[in-house]
Order: C-alpha cells, then structure tokens, then sequence
C-alpha cells in the first residue's frame, strides 16, 4: 500500500468524522425535517388512498396460494395461526420501503444536499472557486437516470435473496451505487468543472462506493425497526414517519460525507494542477534570465570586435 492509498484512507476518515460532527448542528437537525414533512405527507396520502386496496390484493393472492394455504394450516396446529392477520400488512409494508428508500434519496438530493454542500464549503472551503459544471437540469436527469438503473438492478436481482448470503449484500451493494451516484455527482455540481468532476470519479470511484455502500447498510436500520415484530404493523402511521426521519438523517449524513470527501479531493486536485503549472512555468523562466545574463557578456564581446576593427 502506497502513500496514494494512506492519503484516500486519510480523507475517507476525516471525511467521516467530520460528517457525524456536522449532523449535531441545530441547522442541519432542521434541515433534516424538511423532506420529512413532503415524504410524510406522500405516505399518508398514499396510505389513505391505496392501503386497503393493498391488503385487499395481497390477501386475495395469499388465499388463492395452496402453498400458502397448507403453510396457514401448519400454523394453526402449531398454535400460530394468528400471524395470518398481520402477513399481508407486513407484505405491503416490505414492499413499499424500497419506495421509502428511493423517494427519500431524491428529496434529499434535490432539497437538502445543495445546502449542505454550501454549508461545507462555507465553513471549510471558501476560497474555492465555483465553476458550476452541473446544471440542475442535469443534475434532475442525472438522479432520475442513475434512480431508474438502481430500480432495474433491484428487480434482476430479487431471484439471488433466496440465497441466503446475497440478500445481505446485492440490496446495500445497489442502494450504495445509487447514493453514491446521485450525491457525489450533487457535492461537486457547484463547485467542479465537468471534466474535474470525470477526474476525481475516476480516482477515487472505489472510495465513493465504499461511502455509498456504508450508507447504504445505515439505511437498512428503519426495515430492521420495522421487521422487529408483528405489533409494528398496527402502528403503522406512527413507524412511517419516524422511519423516513431517519432515512432522511442518515441520507444528511451521506450528503455531509460525499460533501466533505469531494470537495477536498477538488482542493488537492486543483493544488495539484497548480503545482504542476508552476513546475512548467519555472524553468522557461530561469532560461529566460540565463539568456539576459548572458546578453551583456556578448554586447561587450562585439563591442571589444568593433574596436579593434575601428584601430
């Protein structure tokens, strides 16, 4: 492992723990509750409008299933039979996270990353200079494209979770790439030119991946909370809205690290270029003093000729 690799690690942590200490920020806290009030207020109306409609259709499928129907019976000789009645609620649950998911991801991107960015820059960063290589029209398209790849990974790969190890790894892995493709792409939009932003994906893409991936591991915690037990799906408008808080919080927190760990990889790349400029630059300039040197030594020289010639 070369000094590259110690450098990279270095802004990975320092990155990290810069994140978790910007997140105790009473203005990042209030940030945090922005997307929370549209993302709660789109589940509940969709809650309102298709939550029946939902259960309705998952117990219409689980009763026509003889595999599930001979499943209903082992429970029932078994003592169990009672979790018939919370199975479809918890189906539809599992099946509306990754929505929670991906509809947070956005919200974040759009309303919360661009002012955390400049939160960062402000404090850290204010000499930087802003050459906006990522216009929000782009910016929109670019999140909506990277969303659309995620969704079809994320449907290919549902026949591999019934391998037992996969399932805890494609979901994450998916979930990373897509953090990592949206909020990178937004912590470098105002501050990067087009072809900087090209660099530092292409020197630092497994390190942006491996934040992606963290966060994406971070946002498995509100399906845990809701998984915690059958009673969680009767409270069910009270689990929605504390779990998209803390999708959001931990999306915030993703923002903050993308911020600080692009960013800074900008200021040294830019240092570098500098640097390299100059190492151009300083030794055109010493032969350029050599040859003034040297002018005065053959002016003399054919002054000394004409003399003679002169006698």
């Amino acid at each position: 492992m070369g000094p590259g690799y110690a450098c990279a690690m270095n802004l990975f942590l320092d990155s990290f723990w810069r994140a978790v200490a910007y997140c105790l920020r009473p203005r990042v806290i209030a940030l945090s509750f922005l997307p929370l009030v549209l993302m709660v207020a789109l589940a509940l109306g969709l809650g309102y409008y298709f939550w029946e409609g939902a259960l309705d259709s998952v117990r219409a499928a689980l009763e026509t299933s003889s595999v599930i129907n001979n499943v209903w019976e082992w429970l029932q000789s078994v003592g169990a039979g009672s979790l018939k009645l919370v199975l479809a609620p918890l189906i539809v649950i599992f099946a509306v996270t990754p929505i929670i998911v991906v509809l947070s991801l956005l919200v974040v991107a759009l309303l919360m990353t661009p002012a955390l960015t400049l939160l960062v820059a402000e404090r850290r960063f204010p000499q930087l200079e802003r050459k906006r290589g990522g216009p929000l029209v782009f910016s929109v398209l670019w999140s909506l494209g990277s969303t659309l790849l995620a969704l079809i990974a994320l449907v290919v790969s549902i026949p591999l979770w019934l391998v037992p190890p996969l399932i805890l790894v494609l979901p994450p892995l998916i979930w990373g790439w897509l953090t990592y493709r949206v909020l990178a792409f937004d912590a470098l939009a105002e501050h990067a030119s087009a072809e900087e932003r090209r660099e530092i994906f292409r020197r630092h893409r497994g390190w942006l991946l491996g934040i992606g991936v963290f966060c994406g591991y971070l946002g498995a915690a509100p399906s845990l909370i809701w998984a915690s037990g059958a009673l969680l799906a009767a409270a069910f408008v009270i689990l929605v809205p504390l779990a998209i808080w803390i999708y959001t919080l931990v999306f915030a927190f993703s923002s903050l690290w993308f911020a600080h760990y692009c960013l800074a990889a900008l200021q040294a790349l830019r240092a570098e270029t500098a640097l390299a400029a100059a190492s151009v630059v300083t030794p055109a300039l010493q032969t350029i003093e050599v040859e003034a040197v040297t002018l005065p030594d053959d002016t003399a020289s054919d002054t000394s000729s004409a003399g003679n010639t002169a006698r």
